[in-house]
């Protein structure tokens, strides 16, 4: 049987050749590129069975955005410091609707992990069945630390640009990393101001102002139905399962919630400075505290170690060649923190360690050397971000169409549609995988699956 890496090796020639392309005009993009070689890379029978794709160029055009924005973000801080920050908007593929995708305040953003988020989104957002486009946007500014005044001074700046560019039926962005409703607000309150208009053009807004239930928890949740969709095939359950959960942000906050409703037994939190370890299992009320801190009191997840005294708290080593995190014994491992944050060694510990199922709540949170580790283990279960992580985006698009209809759904109305969604987007990878001769591998249905919707868009569409 062959090996992940040598599958890939043994690509069509016409993919071989647009990868190395790729890497001569992008090489100084190294997110853009991880993405790339994991899209395009699965796409081989693809391309044999439709040589029209080849004639149409459709992969050259796929993997170029559409439209491409950065602009200088002036602004004054609470001591009357003039700060000037970057502004993006990658508006990569609108095939089949408007470009959808968030928006990232954060230090590392730059053109290169926007274009990266930016094309995984346009496959994510095909897999969910509903009619958006891929994109994504951001800032290098970084609103911890910053007080309310500051973050909507650089808020509105920010929209003041970025508005003549956005708009209900051409780019609706959405919340990421350093955005959420305080962010959301002021960003949706000036593009108000300057457009004259109150319209869905912001997803992830406040519930009373247009905003859908279930939208915070939505990646999360939609994380954990997945995983429980692909232990379905194997007749397996969440029940009594103890999973690993990084981050404790909304995505890991959501995602132990939900495995909570399944009865499972998350075990873990992670932030920037370090990882917690409950081998009692992280209940409801112990989750209220980890809400609590992070989300009012802006605090760091090793003060959890203060109030539950029978946890233990490991401090980041970053000259190790792995993260203690994913050594952790456990069924199910859900990494909902950053991208690139399980590398070979991390892959290899967890695979021993007896890991079973791996949904990615995060954006390409698992290196590509990680990747292949996964699929080589013939009982692991991995659920790629694209496919995993689509709730979120799933639900803003429920969100437009809330907005479009000029009405809200209750929040069983919203979490159902979302569960259905998420077994689509199971059953759509599975299928494509089956279909195209890698029965059980989510990562090339997944990809299978997007692309041939946006191909078959962008055919129907002529060369544009």
């Amino acid at each position: 049987m062959l090996t992940t890496t040598e599958k890939k090796q043994a690509g069509s020639t016409y993919v071989n050749d647009a990868l190395a392309m790729i890497r001569e005009r992008d090489g100084h993009e190294p997110e853009f590129l991880q993405a790339a070689e994991e899209v395009i890379s699965s796409l081989g029978t693809v391309f044999d069975r439709h040589p029209e794709y080849r004639t149409a160029k459709v992969l050259e055009r796929v993997t170029e955005p559409e439209r491409v924005i950065q602009f200088r973000v002036p602004w004054m801080d609470d001591f009357g410091e003039v700060q000037v920050n970057r502004g993006f908007r990658v508006e990569f593929n609108s095939a089949i609707g408007p470009y959808k995708g968030g928006l990232r305040f954060h230090p590392s953003v730059t053109l290169s992990v926007l274009k990266f988020l930016g094309f995984e989104q346009i496959f994510k957002n095909a897999l969910t069945t509903l009619p958006i486009g891929g994109g994504k946007g951001g800032s290098d500014f970084d609103p911890k630390g910053r007080s309310d005044t500051e973050v909507m001074r650089f808020c509105q700046s920010f929209m003041t640009e970025l508005f003549r560019h956005i708009g209900p039926n051409t780019d609706v962005p959405a919340g990421d990393i350093g955005v959420g409703g305080r962010e959301i607000g002021f960003m949706f309150g000036q593009y108000k101001r300057l457009a004259n208009e109150f319209t869905g053009v912001l997803t992830g807004k406040g519930f009373h102002w247009g905003g859908s239930l279930i939208r915070p928890e939505a990646t999360g949740y939609g994380t954990v139905y997945f995983a429980a969709a692909m232990m379905g095939v194997i007749n397996q359950t969440l029940e009594g399962k103890r999973c690993i959960v990084s981050g404790s942000g909304n995505v890991a906050q959501f995602a132990t919630e939900k495995l909570l409703d399944m009865n499972a037994i998350p075990i873990t939190f992670s932030d920037s400075g370090g990882f917690i370890h409950d081998p009692d299992g992280i209940d409801r009320e112990k989750l209220a505290f980890v809400m609590d801190l992070k989300n009012v009191r802006r605090g760091r997840i090793s003060e959890y170690v203060d109030k539950y005294k029978n946890a233990e708290y490991t401090a980041i080593d970053h000259a190790l060649d792995h993260n203690p995190l994913w050594n952790v014994p456990a069924y199910g491992a859900f990494p909902s923190a950053t991208q690139n944050e399980i590398n070979g060694v991390d892959a290899k510990n967890l695979v021993s360690n007896g890991c079973k199922v791996v949904a990615e709540g995060a954006n390409m949170p698992t290196k590509p050397e990680g990747i292949d580790v996964f699929q080589d283990a013939s009982d692991v279960l991995y659920g790629p971000g694209k496919a995993a992580n689509a709730g979120g985006v799933a639900v803003s698009a429920l969100e437009m169409a809330q907005n479009s209809m000029r009405y809200q759904w209750s929040r069983e109305e919203v979490d159902n549609k979302l569960k259905e969604i998420m077994q689509s987007i199971h059953s759509q990878a599975s299928d494509a995988a089956q279909t195209y001769g890698s029965p059980g591998d989510y990562v090339s249905g997944a990809n299978i699956a997007g692309f041939r919707k946006i191909a078959d868009s962008m055919m129907d569409q002529g060369i544009v």
